[in-house]
């Protein structure tokens, strides 16, 4: 819990490495990912780094396992499942892995192209087949209609026929067939119709089954074709057609004999090309199948045997080249494991001398680390979604697990719809082990499932508020009996002894509203045990009643959330050594808060104590009381809440005002001061630093010790160039900074009324959802009532759901984001900082059966 409260502490060591042991070195340091490695090679291009054929070769067997995973995937071969991390591979079995698996890649792709060959020659002569059935019913149709050659005039008896009469019918008939795709045959037709101009007979049926193409595997349809011409030109021009066209063009034979033993040769090579396609497909079935035992294993491995050569990159070389030094980052608490793995890491190398580190003082600024759970990584992301916070400046997580959830609920604040929410989450949380759900590629759930313990705590609060507010569906549970009663306000006409104001017949005849009067004796007895009173449901000013209430309850959250904000602030001053922050910025910033804000907070519950329903009718204004403290501060004493106040207004106005200009001028004031203390006291002081890295208000005391309580100023080494002090700018930043609380305290205050207006409007939401569909089907009589009720109470549940739990859900978490982004997180934290990323194994994907791998 101490780290959520603020980042780890971090050191800068420097690593050793011998050049045999820097591998296994590298690969313990990965499997416990202690350090966040420093690029030392900044200047050097990656195509000219050391290890960059090692990278290279890992690339390649990237290759070889993303083709065996895609061959496995096409064989409908299962992946192993399992989360195991196998370690990274010996350095001495890397080339012997490379040879087996080129030699296995090798192997497959022949078999794969053998088995792609022997399916498109089976394919081919399957359509073969189809073609020679169809074409032998066009033969046998045409027979009946075909003509006589004796028909035509003979040459001896025409002497007037010309030659190319004679040319054309001593001409050879000639025969091209095959298949089209369905689509072409309109447009082949009228493509042969043009060009050969008429000389060809063109006859096509279509197949009554789908074929699959031999070149692109997609089951189409297809039709058979038989064109006849005369004349080889007008062949050759039929053929390149059928080419243009992708025409399936087979050989024709010319007499039944040659066909029937064509046909008898294509069922002979048919078969023959079953048996040994369904054996190269045994063959290869069983090489994927072995495969797959190890193919994941071996993509990890390759993964991590990757990033380690990337990580080598970063390191640089010693001038003798035998040793490789590497900067990294480490948590102060694991040093202890990042010398262990060194020593591991040389163990399993074999080498007699050992890798070793030392830590080495820097100025630069550390990653920041905290170390979360799963229950708190929810919280944490929001957090960082906002910024990375500083090092070791206060991380607001830690409170954000109770506030968060807790200003959702009072926007949200519903029983009946929390309860749902939190078996939702529930439901999540007691299944958070499925493998479903850890390892799901929608967005959405993903976003839910990683959201599960935000959403419990969401949906408890929702609870614990919905009791409060009384709320369950828009309709409130008497659940400890109602403090009003009402019939203490009803007397008989006989009854003349009560001087009290009472009702009688008459007015429950004459009026349809009437008001309970809580100071008559016995109606109202006492304050309702948990939450608001039932009877306020019936109210007909229960709106106004909750608007009170609510908004009350709201400034009272929000100048609360705010002034802790500030607080937390006094301990990044105290941490940081910087003391001056708290009595010239967090002070004066605590003094205007509370002297205005803090007075109404006062107000209210001053109210709320001291005023009942004897003397309700005195109590003043709030409002007109906040509002007059500033227009005329002396005035108004004889309608004010108490005696004195005043005088106490006039203390608090001054107190405000003072506090202004002290915000404004005290921090650079003092900074001058003490940028000239060497020649007002007699002392050498080289001054402060502004470091604007991080935030133009943070300023840093020069050397090692604390100027402020007298220490002597110790000169650092190593210090790199500062920046030299500018009083006109940061006057102007803080007057910035001064100038955005103030005007942001007003703007902030009135920021936090979102509780109070969401809540309401949840609440007249969820109010005529049931008003327009539950009442409905309540008020049907019995007849047609329950056939009714059935499907409202489905469609209510569907736009409950939808619209009250997911819409209204949403619009509350965005409103609590920007609560605690804008109004609580920028009273104290800065956000600048860096992630702490460690060279760490676990961040690689260990599953090997995701799209990207295919």
């Amino acid at each position: 819990m101490g780290s959520l409260f603020r980042s780890e502490a971090m050191c800068l060591a420097q690593l050793f490495l011998q050049s045999g042991t820097a591998y296994e070195c590298l690969s313990a340091l990965g499997e416990k990912g202690l350090a966040q490695f420093r690029d030392l090679n900044q200047n050097v291009s990656a195509f000219q780094r050391k290890f960059v054929g090692e990278v290279k070769r890992c690339e390649e067997l990237e290759r070889v396992l993303a083709y065996l995973v895609q061959e496995i995937k096409r064989a409908d071969i299962p992946l192993p499942d399992g989360d195991t991390s196998p370690p990274a591979p010996p350095f001495k079995q890397v080339l012997e892995m490379q040879e087996q698996l080129q030699k296995l890649e090798v192997e497959l792709r022949e078999v794969t192209k053998n088995k792609e060959k022997l399916r498109k020659n089976l394919l081919e002569l399957i359509e073969y087949t189809h073609m020679l059935r169809v074409t032998k019913s066009f033969v046998k149709r045409n027979l009946e209609f075909e003509p006589s050659y004796e028909e035509f005039p003979s040459l001896e008896k025409d002497a007037l026929l010309d030659y190319n009469c004679m040319q054309r019918l001593g001409a050879k008939l000639g025969f091209v067939s095959g298949l089209i795709h369905q689509a072409k045959v309109e447009a082949f037709e009228k493509m042969l119709w043009r060009v050969c101009k008429g000389y060809t007979i063109v006859t096509h049926a279509e197949l009554d089954e789908c074929l699959e193409d031999p070149e692109t595997g997609d089951v189409t349809k297809w039709y058979v074709f038989l064109i006849s011409f005369w004349g080889d030109q007008i062949g050759q021009k039929v053929k390149k057609i059928c080419d243009c066209y992708h025409c399936h063009v087979y050989p024709y034979p010319s007499t039944v004999e040659e066909r029937k033993e064509v046909h008898e040769g294509l069922n002979t090579r048919i078969q023959d090309l079953y048996t040994v396609l369904h054996k190269t497909e045994d063959y290869l079935r069983q090489v994927l199948s072995k495969a797959a035992e190890s193919v994941c294993t071996r993509v990890v491995q390759v993964q991590k045997m990757k990033a380690i050569y990337h990580t080598l990159n970063m390191c640089s070389f010693d001038v003798t080249n035998k040793c490789l030094i590497a900067e990294v980052w480490c948590p102060e608490a694991d040093l202890h494991h990042l010398r262990q793995a060194l020593v591991e890491g040389s163990r399993e190398s074999g080498v007699t001398i050992p890798s070793f580190m030392n830590t080495i003082p820097t100025t630069e600024t550390p990653p920041t680390l905290i170390r979360t759970n799963k229950f708190t990584e929810g919280f944490q992301n929001i957090v960082d979604a906002y910024g990375v916070g500083s090092y070791r400046e206060v991380n607001p997580a830690l409170y954000t697990i109770i506030t968060f959830p807790f200003l959702f609920a009072v926007m949200f604040g519903d029983f009946g719809h929390g309860f749902l929410m939190f078996l939702f989450a529930l439901l999540l949380v007691l299944n958070e082990n499925h493998p479903r759900l850890r390892h799901s590629q929608d967005e959405i759930m993903k976003m839910f499932f990683d959201g599960r313990y935000v959403i419990l705590l969401m949906g408890l609060f929702s609870v614990y508020t919905g009791l409060i507010y009384n709320d369950c569906f828009s309709k409130s549970v008497n659940l400890f009996g109602s403090g009003w009663n009402v019939s203490a306000m009803f007397r008989s006409t006989q009854d003349d002894t009560n001087t009290s104001v009472h009702w009688d017949d008459n007015d429950i005849k004459a009026n349809a509203f009437l008001q309970l009067d809580p100071d008559t004796p016995d109606v109202f007895q006492g304050a309702y045990p948990f939450g608001i009173d039932p009877i306020w449901n019936l109210a007909t000013n229960r709106l106004s009643f909750l608007n009170s209430f609510k908004m009350k309850m709201s400034v009272i959250f929000g100048v609360t959330h705010m002034t802790f904000g500030v607080v937390l602030g006094i301990f990044n001053h105290l941490h940081f050594k910087k003391k001056f922050n708290i009595y010239l910025v967090c002070l004066p910033e605590l003094l205007f808060m509370l002297s205005i804000f803090g007075y109404l907070i006062f107000m209210i519950v001053y109210k709320w104590l001291t005023y009942s329903a004897a003397n309700s009718k005195l109590a003043p204004s709030i409002l007109i009381e906040f509002i007059n403290m500033f227009l005329s501060p002396g005035g108004g004493a004889a309608s004010g809440l108490y005696q004195g106040q005043s005088h106490v207004q006039r203390f608090l106005l001054v107190v405000a005002a003072v506090s202004v200009p002290v915000l404004f001028l005290g921090k650079p004031l003092y900074l001058l001061w003490l940028h000239n203390g060497g020649r007002l006291f007699g002392m050498h002081k080289s001054g402060y630093t502004l470091v604007r890295k991080d935030s133009e208000e943070d300023v840093c005391l020069l050397g090692s010790q604390n100027v402020e309580e007298g220490i002597s100023h110790l000169e650092g080494e190593g210090r790199k160039e500062e920046e030299e002090f500018n009083f006109g700018e940061l006057f102007m930043a803080q007057a910035i900074h001064a100038i955005e609380y103030c005007l942001g305290c007003i703007s902030n205050t009135a920021s936090y009324l979102r509780l109070w207006a969401l809540s309401l409007a949840h609440a007249q939401l969820s109010e005529v959802l049931w008003a327009m569909i539950m009442r409905v089907g309540l008020r049907v009589d019995k007849t047609y009532g329950v056939l009714l009720l059935i499907p409202l109470v489905a469609f209510f549940a569907v736009l409950t759901v939808f619209i009250l739990l997911v819409m209204e859900g949403l619009s509350a978490f965005l409103h609590a984001i920007r609560l605690h982004w804008v109004e609580f997180q920028n009273k104290f934290y800065i956000g600048a900082g860096t992630k702490f990323t460690p060279f760490s194994f676990k961040l690689l994907s260990s599953q090997c059966n995701k799209d990207d791998m295919a």
